[in-house]
């Protein structure tokens, strides 16, 4: 069983789907959360799972940065705060790319940035990327992008880390069971089609994911850093298109 017993973690994009289901499991496991959602009304739900709310947006740099100072000591962090933006790369405003990359890959360099002075050996960080930096579609070139940054930018954090004893993996989920994929997959046909692009038969919920994201925080994952870990019911391991 996972143990994050007497740890302060972060995560960060709680307030819903993977993030909720990530803040949730390492509650479970024992562990102190703090959410980070940008959204007032992620207060309650939050609250409910017995962790801590605190409403900052990613993408506003010096908020981000002076929010994680004020949490003191972090014994680990999930970057998990993240947004889609599917729009054909032709036709993408500059507006948008500039968006996908400051929520998607510059704001878990700055948390890491932020929590770094004040993180003890033994802490462990997991950033959230995509299997779509390994096996994307047309209209996600601008998201694939940021999370083949977000998964590159993890192996050269875990050197840069590993002489403080800190650990930094990233957890790639595919296609999840989140608020909106549920709405979707309402008819039957719809989710029998989703849960045959998957190996398992199945769609990962959200409290899978975040279960493995928990595993990574934790010293049972020790041997584990610099690491890419797809957690999508083997979605990506299949060869042609789906």
């Amino acid at each position: 069983m996972t143990d994050l017993s007497g740890r302060h973690i972060l995560v960060t994009g709680a307030g819903a789907g993977i993030g909720l289901g990530i803040l949730r499991q390492c509650r479970a496991a024992g562990a102190r959360v703090t959410g980070f959602d940008n959204r007032a009304e992620a207060r309650a739900g939050i609250q409910a799972e017995g962790a801590t709310f605190a409403q900052v947006d990613v993408g506003d740099a010096p908020a981000l940065a002076a929010a994680v100072a004020a949490l003191g000591p972090l014994d680990g962090i999930v970057n998990n705060a993240g947004i889609t933006i599917q729009t054909p790369f032709e036709n993408m405003p500059v507006a948008d790319m500039d968006l996908l990359w400051r929520v998607n890959q510059r704001a878990p360099m700055i948390v890491v940035q932020a929590a770094l002075p004040a993180m003890p050996r033994g802490a462990a960080i997991v950033n959230v990327a995509s299997n779509h930096a390994r096996a994307s579609d047309q209209g996600y070139e601008a998201y694939a992008g940021t999370k083949g940054a977000l998964t590159a930018m993890t192996r050269a954090m875990a050197w840069s880390l590993g002489p403080r004893g800190i650990r930094v993996n990233a957890l790639a989920p595919g296609l999840t069971m989140t608020e909106a994929v549920t709405k979707i997959a309402k008819e039957q046909d719809c989710m029998d089609l989703f849960n045959s692009w998957h190996a398992t038969g199945h769609v990962s919920t959200v409290d899978e994911v975040g279960a493995a994201a928990a595993w990574l925080l934790s010293d049972a994952a020790a041997a584990l850093t610099g690491a890419e870990i797809l957690a999508d019911q083997g979605m990506s391991a299949r060869l042609g298109a789906l």
